[in-house]
């Protein structure tokens, strides 16, 4: 659709109006532009060794930013923090240790493996795993069919708080009554209804539900290990825990848009190379072409690292945008150069020259108005919009100085050394 409207409906559009008139036509001459770009050409052809320096130490304070980058993301980290969900989420997690759905499924691979009172045994493993789970700062207190247990046989001790226990064998005589399911067609007592909460319907499976606190991607991977082993601990191999629940898959669907925007980066980086080799026909062009579309992306990634900005979902897309507008620059740029090559009998100065006299007005005019475009995501209160609007201008404007000066101080350089060989 760009692509029609760019070469096809646009042309047609322009072509129905009257000739531009020369105050329409100024700011192709405007004088802060012409002076931006002979300092950028007097940069070009006598600073180069300035422009590599510079360049060297801004990826070696970045590469240095990178290591402070963090991967965490907590589910509603991008409210504002006067929201009221962020408000009242941080109450529950001060006063009850949180609210998030943690779910643990214990499977016995056995139908009706927790009918009767054969299912004690599981329950006592079940009840285990519990109280370990209590025991965690971060947790709340688990409820299952174990819980239910005890308060029926506390219950039918008239309530006394020493018999809030699972009931033994010894128990079973005397509760078991209390404790049996509905028939069909009866009406469904208290028990039946918890039961039919916590276990499936052929009495395989049970559940432990719990609320947790948001800590976030990168310290609940360590409180599942720590549960996942305490489980195994306690049920041998012909039990099935699984641990699932909204926690859980965030921090799953966190991995996976991070990690696919991560190879989607790299096939990105791929594609781009074979479309420049092939358009170029040159290795020289190329490695021209990559370093300064690299150079923008380790600067953003470190200025998020030393910024304290983490690496999560909604800021990661940052990366493949910016890396989609600079490429574009770069063509540009190399496109025009391979044009006016010839016009200059392939000399490469006169070439570089005419380039970023021709080429550099229309970078720095697109970038402009792409910049202002993101920057106002930055009034959002949205913390990943507003991350997305400043991260974007700033990698988009230092795309836009790696192209117009060190693009091509790099192909000064190597164009001498091809000369010297």
């Amino acid at each position: 659709m760009s692509t029609y409207i760019s070469f096809i409906l646009l042309p047609s559009v322009l072509s129905l109006l009257p000739r531009p008139k020369k105050p329409e036509l100024k700011y192709l001459n405007s004088q802060w532009i012409v002076n931006l770009l002979n300092k950028i050409e007097y940069w070009v052809f006598n600073k180069r060794k300035a422009v590599l320096a510079i360049t060297a130490v801004v990826v070696a304070i970045s590469i240095a930013g990178i290591w402070q980058l963090k991967t965490i993301g907590k589910i509603v980290d991008d409210l504002p923090q006067d929201d009221l969900i962020y408000t009242d989420l941080k109450f529950f997690e001060e006063h009850f240790k949180g609210v998030m759905p943690l779910e643990i499924m214990v499977d016995t691979k056995k139908k009706r493996g927790l009918s009767g009172l054969r299912a004690l045994k599981v329950y006592n493993k079940v009840d285990s795993l519990a109280m370990f789970i209590a025991q965690q700062p971060q947790m709340n207190r688990p409820l299952s069919v174990a819980e239910g247990l005890k308060f029926a046989k506390q219950s039918f001790y008239e309530s006394d708080s020493l018999n809030y226990l699972l009931p033994n064998d010894f128990d079973g005589a005397f509760v078991g009554e209390y404790l049996r399911p509905a028939k069909q067609g009866q009406e469904q007592n208290n028990f039946t209804r918890m039961l039919r909460a916590f276990v499936d319907s052929n009495n395989q499976s049970a559940r432990i539900s719990v609320s947790m606190a948001d800590v976030g991607t990168q310290e609940l991977p360590v409180i599942l290990d720590k549960i996942q082993n305490r489980a195994n601990q306690l049920f041998d191999s012909s039990y099935k825990v699984t641990l699932t629940g909204t926690s859980i898959t965030f921090l799953e669907g966190s991995r996976f848009i991070i990690n696919g925007l991560k190879e989607s980066i790299f096939w990105a980086f791929l594609l781009i190379a074979l479309c420049m080799l092939y358009l170029f026909r040159s290795l020289r062009i190329l490695l021209c072409s990559l370093i300064p579309n690299l150079v923008p992306l380790v600067v953003t990634a470190g200025l998020m690292g030393w910024a304290g900005v983490p690496l999560k979902p909604s800021t990661v897309l940052v990366f493949s945008v910016a890396l989609g507008i600079a490429v574009d620059i770069t063509i540009r740029f190399l496109v025009n150069y391979k044009q006016v090559l010839p016009q200059h009998n392939y000399e490469v100065i006169p070439s570089v020259k005419s380039t970023i006299q021709q080429t550099g007005l229309s970078i720095i005019y697109t970038s402009l108005v792409l910049i202002a475009g993101f920057i106002i995501f930055c009034a959002s209160s949205f913390g990943g919009t507003f991350a997305l609007g400043w991260l974007t201008s700033v990698t988009l404007l230092v795309a836009t100085i790696t192209n117009l000066v060190l693009l091509p101080v790099l192909l000064l350089i190597f164009q001498k050394a091809s000369t010297r060989k």
